[in-house]
């Protein structure tokens, strides 16, 4: 529980329920700034510039620890992924095989990125419904831990690449309609992962008779942001009828809390809904395996951004330094965000305003309804919960530049993604431009 908490919040705010949305270690200033890891976000944003990805070090750290001591504290023959598409960043990447995450990883960039970053292959689960040749060339030369086998088309592809034994997966559709937005639903009969379970059968079959292919079991993933435990239950009751196996695989999906309104369930209710299905439906000896992506690092993240402009005209319009180039996913996915004027966060919000970022789009809108205190030009805005996707999406939208990323922890903050400048943005064109 964040300390602050316990503190009474300032008249007029909404901060007292803002505690439980921020990052874990978040607090406020003697100044009424909010502070990430003990450091002021006017500290932070002076010294890196913004738009600026922040993570609360800490509470990553306590969250991959909830997950991998809970499970294997309910199922001791268990092992937690980190679903690294959801912060596909070195630094992230470190922190997962330093606390002894595994890492799932679904492209030949996240995969490079996981390597360089010195995680362990044996630990590497590769993932995706298009694995392509060159890719999986590369897991197998760093001699990945498994590949989670999607198709039949891919079996044709290990076939023709494999010159020895090579753990795999299959994924199977669980048959899960899961609640939640339509783009985030992966476990439902017309999904494009995995195979349903007649075929998964005869897949099965064919890996089983290969000399290189040690099939291991099944993987799952019914979607994401889901907040009804009962549906992870579902899915492992689902999966069971495929057969009985060494490993299931039953993904991740956890959701979080983004807004005043919304409930999540915890970590522990959570592990719980998933290991009372394994002890009804799945063999007692089995190894039962996760993967949570957003809920491992989303409250943990803030994306700091400076207002450029105040408008008050058919709405009040907040403007600021950043938009649809670094937060994608609000377009994406309808998902609602919180924010806060972070440099005066004790003031009473006064005003409900359109927080708008600098894309040229209508579409380009944070929060239709963002609470805060009258905003001016050089204010600091704070986005909460976006420790995943954010990064993961980032793009150059009207040439913007992707922005810079910080861990902090104990009134420290240490640059783990450097800002793109304009040289960066230029070097792919350098063909264009005559240059070798």
């Amino acid at each position: 529980m964040n300390d602050q908490t316990q503190r009474p919040a300032p008249e007029g705010t909404r901060l007292g329920e803002m505690w439980d949305i921020l990052p874990e270690h978040s607090g406020r200033s003697e100044r009424g700034e909010l502070t990430i890891g003990g450091v002021d976000v006017s500290t932070l944003a002076d010294t890196y510039g913004t738009p600026l990805f922040v993570m609360d070090e800490a509470g990553l750290r306590k969250q991959a620890r909830r997950f991998i001591d809970g499970l294997r504290e309910r199922w001791p023959n268990s092992q937690v992924m980190f679903a690294s598409k959801s912060l596909p960043a070195v630094g992230m990447y470190r922190l997962a095989q330093e606390e002894g995450l595994s890492v799932d990883v679904a492209g030949g960039g996240e995969l490079k990125l996981a390597l360089a970053a010195g995680v362990d292959p044996e630990r590497l689960h590769f993932h995706g419904n298009a694995k392509t040749d060159a890719e999986l060339t590369i897991a197998l030369d760093a001699g990945i831990g498994t590949i989670i086998v999607d198709n039949e088309d891919e079996l044709d592809r290990l076939e023709r690449l494999l010159e020895r034994p090579q753990k795999l997966l299959l994924r199977v559709i669980p048959g899960v309609e899961a609640e939640t937005h339509a783009s985030q639903a992966t476990g439902g009969a017309k999904s494009k992962f995995g195979l349903p379970m007649d075929q998964a059968k005869r897949a099965i079959a064919r890996m089983q008779a290969h000399p290189f292919m040690d099939f291991e079991g099944v993987h799952l993933h019914i979607g994401s942001q889901i907040l009804n435990t009962r549906q992870f239950a579902e899915a492992v009751e689902n999966i069971s009828s495929v057969g009985e196996f060494h490993t299931y695989d039953v993904g991740g999906g956890l959701g979080i809390k983004y807004t005043y309104d919304e409930q999540n369930p915890s970590v522990e209710e959570y592990l719980d809904a998933i290991v009372a299905a394994a002890r009804e439906h799945l063999p007692a000896d089995a190894r039962i395996m996760i993967e949570p992506g957003r809920s491992m690092v989303a409250r943990s993240g803030i994306t700091l951004y400076r207002v450029v402009s105040v408008k008050r005209t058919g709405e009040v319009f907040v403007a600021v330094d950043g938009g649809l180039a670094d937060m994608m996913d609000i377009a994406l996915t309808d998902q609602r965000y919180e924010a806060l004027l972070a440099n005066r966060i004790d003031e009473p919000w006064t005003e409900n305003v359109q927080l708008v970022g600098r894309q040229c789009e209508s579409g380009d809108l944070f929060i239709d309804g963002a609470p805060m205190p009258e905003a001016k030009v050089g204010d600091l805005v704070a986005l909460t919960a976006t420790g995943a996707y954010s990064y993961t999406l980032a793009n150059n939208y009207n040439g913007a530049l992707k922005p810079a990323m910080v861990f902090v922890q104990d009134g420290e903050a240490r640059l783990v993604a450097r800002r793109e400048t304009y040289d960066d943005l230029l070097a792919t064109h350098a063909p264009a431009l005559g240059e070798a």
